[in-house]
């Protein structure tokens, strides 16, 4: 049997894994604000390690826990405290490094833009392609940490709407979903399109796609998707985020 309509596959995705890694990780919805701007900015820096995403997200959690909310307030901690604190959010998965890498990226928030990301896009002149090389001088934070960036800052940033990246566009392709990320667009509100694409991403990390067809075919069927499981699916650890 075959799925009749991709907005089953969709609305599939929305209810199994329709979170965004943000909201996940305790920052919430997207917001244009110096301190939420930064804490994604952290989780992007985290997200690139070679880790699993699940770690990266609670070691994002762990910051905020901790109060390090802004540029300013991380740059004052120590780099101990700050290396505990995420090899008991990680399980000792970070190395040294991500502490200090943290730290410069604070500082550099700090010296260039005064702390607030705003400034970047402003010096970029909202254009993504100057935003995508002005984040990526950050320190640790390559093309993967943009992408996890763009995904989640799209919702604030107009400019860079519609973003998914590459990955998110081959699990699309995969579910039997357009490659195309103006024709993903299309199937989802301005608002749900982060959410749409951190399940495609969530899919992909959790081997989930078989799952997420089978629910579909039930739902064009007239049958119920047995979403009991599908918060499982979004919670349980995933592999490495690269």
């Amino acid at each position: 049997m075959r799925v009749r309509d991709r907005t089953d596959i969709v609305a599939v995705l929305l209810e199994r894994h329709g979170r965004t890694f943000a909201e996940e990780a305790g920052i919430g919805a997207a917001r244009n604000t110096p301190s939420v701007l930064f804490r994604l900015l952290c989780m992007s820096l985290l997200m690139s390690a070679r880790i699993r995403a699940s770690v990266a997200v609670e070691a994002t959690r762990a910051l905020g826990d901790h109060g390090w909310t802004t540029p300013r307030k991380l740059a004052a901690s120590d780099w101990s405290t700050r290396a505990k604190a995420l090899n008991e959010a990680g399980n000792a998965r970070f190395d040294e490094r991500t502490s200090t890498m943290l730290a410069d990226t604070a500082g550099l928030v700090l010296e260039r833009y005064k702390g607030d990301l705003r400034r970047l896009r402003d010096a970029a002149g909202r254009d993504p392609a100057e935003e995508r090389r002005l984040v990526a001088e950050c320190k640790g934070i390559g093309d993967v940490g943009v992408d996890v960036f763009f995904r989640e800052v799209q919702a604030v940033w107009p400019e860079l709407h519609p973003f998914a990246d590459q990955r998110a566009l081959d699990v699309a392709e995969g579910l039997g979903l357009d490659g195309d990320v103006g024709s993903l667009a299309r199937l989802v509100s301005t608002r749900r399109f982060p959410r749409l694409v951190a399940a495609l991403v969530r899919v992909g990390l959790h081997h989930d796609q078989e799952p997420v067809l089978a629910a579909a075919r039930r739902r064009s069927s007239g049958g119920r998707d047995g979403s009991a499981t599908s918060g499982a699916g979004a919670r349980r650890r995933g592999p490495p985020c690269r």
